[in-house]
């Protein structure tokens, strides 16, 4: 089985990035305590005046079980009943099946 790749960008509406920081933060703990998270890595993009205008998320997961898994967490639901509204469009998501990486 391959490893799951999954990228995610979230675009706050005017004056929610520390909501949506905050929200996305609260994931990052229990996420890499599952046994199938390779990866949870949490970025985020600035424009030139140096406010934040998107987030994006990095992510591994051991196979497709394990993204499933995640995707059934209590912590997982929790930030999706959370984040929606606070985003300008929705959050746009990639899944990618790795066919060659380290």
């Amino acid at each position: 089985m391959s490893k799951i790749i999954v990228m995610a960008s979230f675009h706050p509406k005017k004056d929610k990035a520390n909501e949506v920081k905050e929200i996305i933060l609260s994931m990052i703990k229990p996420t890499r305590s599952e046994e199938g998270n390779e990866l949870y890595n949490f970025y985020e993009e600035k424009n030139k005046d140096d406010k934040i205008i998107s987030f994006h998320l990095f992510e591994i997961y051991k196979n497709s079980a394990a993204l499933d898994f995640h995707r059934e967490t209590t912590h997982y639901k929790d930030y999706r009943s959370k984040i929606e509204d606070l985003l300008e469009k929705p959050r746009e998501v990639k899944v990618l099946n790795s066919i060659d990486s380290i």
